[in-house]
Order: structure tokens, then C-alpha cells, then sequence
């Protein structure tokens, strides 16, 4: 069963289809590569399914029941957690605090730092995070560290679904490597994770199937195993000669 499914999900904006019936489903311990051109279509599913959005059609399930998200604490409290490019970090605080951010926990109505800490260095242990010391402001960490603190923070509030946004833009090589290897670990602890992204040999790298969208609808899923990043750019840009291959598919990668 899957752990999440969009069913025939459409939302407007306006006079404006963002989504046309869109499919989506994703498995426990499955990556899966949301990619498309710019206006395709992603960023709108990915806060639908995190609950900044309500589609105006179509259904959402979380592990098979249907669910409707009133608004991201919602989805939050079905498993979803997002990390969104900007990350929302707050630079002056330290690492135990981002981690925690907004649920901080107290004792006699006085936050636990002892506790905080000690929760976030499991945390970042458990994802192997290497962070010399989790009371250091994250404005000393690298772009890298950065972005896997908010990761750990995403995992760390329960998320069973991660929604990565752009989680590999604007770092360099090593730090890229680390965030990968991060997603990978994610994988094999059972936790779903989408990656939203434009780079095609890193969503190669990490997912298992990739989904790409155009206009609003998906327009081709490949499983990684099968496919190549010259066919998956084909989808992306509309090239007619890849797409006919096997035409659109649901979002299992089965032909209709």
C-alpha cells in the first residue's frame, strides 16, 4: 500500500490550471524525483500534498484513507514535513534550536536545553549529520550542513514524507555529496522522500522512480533502473521522440 496518494487532483488559480488530474503515490522507503520545467506543475503538488495548498478536485490518502489537509500543521500531523529552499533557519540560533524550532520542549515552563541538545545530537547522529557541536549558531555552518540540519528537523518532527525542495541547489560538489548520501539514508531508515529538483543526475542518483510533469499533468514516470538521463530530459523538454517510446503513464510507471 502506499504510504501517500494524490487521485485526479487539480487545482486553479484563476483562469489559470496549475494542476490537471494529477496521480502521484509514493511508497515507504521509496525516492521518488519530481521534475518538469519551470510552471509545470511541481512546486503547486508538492504544497498541496504538504498543505499549504487545498485542491479544488481530487483526493488525498495517507496510508490508504483518504485525508484532507486543512492547512500544514495538518499534514504535518499525518507524517509530511517539507524543507522548502530557504530552509527557514534562523541563523543567530544554535543547531539544537533549529532543530526544535517552534516545539521546543520545557520543564516547570522553562525550556529543557539539556534536553533539546541531547535530542538533536541523537538526531544528527541517527542521519550521520557530522556537526562538530549542536551549540553552534547555524550561521557558522557551510550551505551543506545547512540544509541538513533542516532535514533533521523534518525528521525529527515525526516526518514519514519528506518533500525536498531544490535540496542540492546553489552547493558545491561535496556538499551535494553529502546531501545525497543524506536522501540515502533516509531511504534505508523507511522514510518516503520526494525530490523536487532540476538536476537530472542527482535525482538519478538517489531516486527510484522519477515523475516528470508538463503543463500541469504528468507526462511520464520511468522507473531510475530503466531509464536514462537523455530520456528523462526528453519528457522534461517534450521531445516528442522520446515521449512516444511508451506514452503517458501513471505514477507506478505503468502505461495505460
Amino acid at each position: 500500500m502506499p504510504l501517500f496518494e494524490a487521485v485526479g487532483v487539480r487545482k486553479r488559480f484563476g483562469g489559470v490550471d496549475a494542476l490537471r488530474g494529477v496521480d502521484f503515490s509514493i511508497e515507504p522507503g521509496e525516492v521518488v524525483g519530481l521534475m518538469g520545467d519551470n510552471g509545470a506543475g511541481k512546486s503547486t503538488l508538492m504544497k498541496v500534498i504538504a498543505g499549504a495548498y487545498r485542491p479544488d478536485e481530487g483526493e488525498l490518502r495517507m496510508d490508504g484513507e483518504p485525508c484532507a489537509f486543512t492547512g500544514p500543521r495538518a499534514a504535518a500531523d499525518h507524517g509530511i514535513a517539507v524543507v522548502y529552499q530557504d530552509l527557514g533557519l534562523v541563523d543567530e540560533r544554535t543547531v539544537a534550536a533549529n532543530v526544535f524550532l517552534g516545539q521546543e520542549p520545557r520543564r516547570f515552563g522553562v525550556v529543557d536545553g539539556r534536553r533539546m541538545r541531547a535530542e538533536a545530537r541523537q538526531v544528527l547522529d541517527q542521519l550521520r549529520i557530522r556537526i562538530p557541536s549542536v551549540r553552534m549558531p547555524v550561521a557558522g555552518l557551510s550551505g551543506g550542513q545547512r540544509q541538513c540540519i533542516a532535514i533533521a528537523r523534518a525528521v525529527h518532527r515525526g516526518g514519514r514524507l519528506v518533500l525536498l525542495d531544490e535540496p542540492t541547489a546553489a552547493l558545491g560538489p561535496q556538499q551535494q555529496d553529502n546531501v545525497l548520501s543524506l536522501i540515502k539514508d533516509l531511504k534505508k531508515q523507511d522514510k518516503a522522500v520526494v525530490v523536487v529538483s532540476h538536476n537530472v543526475d542527482h535525482v538519478l542518483a538517489v531516486a527510484d522512480r522519477v515523475v516528470v510533469m508538463r503543463g500541469g499533468m504528468v507526462s511520464g514516470v520511468r522507473r531510475v533502473a530503466e531509464t536514462t538521463a537523455a530520456e528523462v530530459v526528453g519528457l522534461i523538454l517534450g521531445d516528442t521522440a522520446a515521449f512516444a517510446l511508451d506514452g503517458p503513464q501513471d505514477s507506478q510507471g505503468e502505461t495505460p
